[in-house]
């Protein structure tokens, strides 16, 4: 397995396309834009990139998108002891620590306009100066950026330096979502359970079961191959060394709008069956032997009588009581207690583990 094939995961013809550009853009040292949805691998694609090139320095990535735009300079270009307050000593950019490497401007369609101009600037001469400074500085950096946003349009609504598109767009590349490339699935999902595993140190594998894989690659994927990770994750808690069937994808591991109906309709159940309680009010100094609980509707008389109440608490406790209860009227099996419970079996696993029963 070569160095591309483990940063680029899959045989379809899209990823091999992708793998044969990797190579063949890689030594040159000019810049690529590298598009693609959310979650693609733009990133990975640059990591390749830089991997399989001839440079020798680091790579070094900037998320154009996560930086205050009033702070985004000096964090690229670098700045000088008291350029401005707090600047207490001198500090190498982004552009400086890539020197003789690459450096990646992750979601580049998120650059503030003067950033672009200064940028420009850089494509053009290969030299920078440090806020606070006079002196310029050479480099000998190659850019890679990434977005998954139209720069075309962006442009045409004046968002966007058309010469600095022109400049680097020498290369683009194109990395598909994985809906496009969904003969990849069983495959990526091996992948993720082997780092797991060796990430963990134990197995505790699931085994995807046919009607899986066909039920995963039927699903369209908008969080692309960062969804599969996750859904990796879920499986390894949820059905540890255990058999995953179509079933189970779309019951337990994807993320549907149906997920939110769901709990919004146990939450309702809980209430609905303590209405269905035989209960007649609260009694605030009744026989603590008792068997009788509390209607919600008569909480209502309950808070007139009092001036205020932690009902975060309440209804954490609440819970804790009936997960306890069910779990121990059915000695630890949660597929009994949900069932007694009302719940799904993933939800009440959910709960146990963030309540720490």
């Amino acid at each position: 397995m070569t160095q591309i094939d483990k940063k680029i995961v899959g045989q379809s013809a899209a990823a091999v396309q992708l793998k044969k550009m990797i190579v063949l853009v890689a030594p040159s040292d000019a810049p690529a834009i590298i598009y693609g949805p959310s979650g693609s691998g733009k990133e990975l694609v640059a990591e390749a990139l830089h991997e399989e090139s001839r440079r020798k320095g680091r790579f070094i990535t900037v998320n154009c998108a996560a930086i205050p735009k009033e702070l985004m300079e000096a964090e690229l270009f670098g700045f000088e002891k008291g350029a401005f307050t707090g600047a207490i000593k001198s500090s190498a950019g982004k552009f400086e620590q890539a020197q003789k490497g690459t450096l990646f401007l992750d979601e580049i369609g998120d650059m503030p306009p003067d950033l672009q101009t200064k940028l420009l600037r850089v494509l053009e001469n290969s030299i920078i100066t440090r806020v606070g400074s006079n002196s310029e500085i050479k480099l000998d950096v190659r850019i890679i950026c990434a977005t998954h946003k139209d720069i075309g349009k962006l442009v045409e609504q004046n968002e966007f330096r058309e010469d600095l598109l022109f400049r680097l767009n020498v290369f683009p590349i194109d990395v598909p979502s994985l809906a496009d490339r969904s003969d990849d699935i069983p495959e990526i999902i091996e992948h993720f359970i082997a780092r797991k595993k060796t990430k963990n140190g134990l197995d505790s594998s699931p085994l995807f079961e046919p009607s899986a894989l066909q039920a995963l690659k039927t699903y369209s994927w908008p969080g692309n191959v960062r969804e599969v990770r996750n859904i990796i994750e879920r499986a390894m808690v949820f059905f540890p060394k255990g058999k995953i069937t179509g079933e189970d994808v779309n019951t337990y591991l994807l993320k549907t709008n149906s997920d939110v109906v769901l709990r919004a309709e146990e939450q309702d159940a809980v209430w609905a069956e303590l209405d269905n309680l035989n209960s007649k009010e609260i009694q605030m100094h009744s026989d603590e032997n008792s068997n009788t609980p509390p209607s919600p509707t008569d909480f209502a008389s309950w808070f007139d009588t009092n001036n205020s109440v932690d009902l975060r608490s309440l209804l954490r406790d609440i819970e804790i009581v009936f997960i306890e209860a069910a779990m121990n009227r059915n000695n630890g099996n949660t597929s009994e207690a949900a069932k007694d419970l009302k719940l799904l079996r993933t939800t009440l696993i959910e709960k146990v583990r963030k309540y720490g029963l």
